[in-house]
Order: structure tokens, then sequence, then C-alpha cells
């Protein structure tokens, strides 16, 4: 999948919101500056939530609860290792009841569940966005990832 623009990523987030489900971790994988806070913009969107949505970079997670589903957001860029997530308690809400999403998951991979969804954001130029999505374990098929919608 493509984006020309941080507008459709964000859309692509919204599409993605439509089919996901209470328990689903979804993890966005890319470089400063990549998309991964335009997309979970998107997906909060698309979840219903009201709130302003913020990169939870200095607190490690954002709480929204006012969509459809409990939106917890994590962004794990400041960890120093994954035992500050199991000193918070913050790694029971991945898989639990809400949908999960990590920006910078490879600080705490061992933290993460078996069933996952991976969004990698790879940037092509200024504003363009190649997403390489796979999922892990269980994770079901989304009619989400294919080009014909």
């Amino acid at each position: 999948m493509r984006s020309a623009s941080a507008e459709e990523t964000r859309k692509l987030g919204e599409r993605l919101a439509e089919e996901l489900r209470s328990g689903d971790v979804i993890l966005l994988e890319g470089p400063l500056g990549a998309g991964k806070s335009e997309m979970a913009r998107g997906i909060a969107k698309g979840l219903g939530v009201r709130e302003t949505v913020t990169s939870p970079s200095f607190t490690i997670l954002n709480v929204y609860e006012s969509g459809r589903l409990p939106l917890y957001h994590f962004d794990w860029y400041r960890l120093e290792s994954p035992e500050e997530l199991y000193e918070l308690g913050m790694e029971e809400h991945l898989g639990g009841d809400c949908v999960a999403l990590v920006e910078w998951p490879g600080r705490a991979a061992e933290a993460l569940p078996a069933d996952f969804l991976m969004i990698e954001i790879l940037p092509e130029g200024e504003n363009e966005r190649f997403f390489r999505i796979r999922r892990h374990g269980d994770f079901r098929a989304l009619r989400w990832d294919r080009e014909d919608g």
C-alpha cells in the first residue's frame, strides 16, 4: 500500500479501524518522521475517538476511551528496557480489552504477544510512504490491506 500525504495516511488508518476488534495489537514501525503518529490519528478517528490524539513519547502510554473500543496508544521510543513496561504494569494492556497500538515495538519486543499486525512505514521522498503489512501468529486476515479495498 502507498500514500502520498499525511492525510492519505490518516485515511488508511481510518479504514483499518473499521475492522479492528477488542484485543487487537497493531505495531507501527518506521524511522522518525515516517508517519506512525499520522497512522495512529487515523486509527483513532476510525474508532470514533473524540480527544486530540498526541504522540505518547514522554508518557509511554495515552489512553482514549471515547471511541467504540478503548485505544491504548503506546510509544516505546524512550524505553530504556522492557522491564520499564513490567514495572509500570503496562504490558497487561497488550491484547487486553482494547485495541493496543504500539510505536517503536522493537524497544521491548519480548513484551509483545504472539498475535499482532505489523505495519512498517517506509518513507519514499518527502511525502510518499510505502506500507509493508504483515500478520504474525494467528492475527486474522483483513480486507483493509488489499489494494482493492
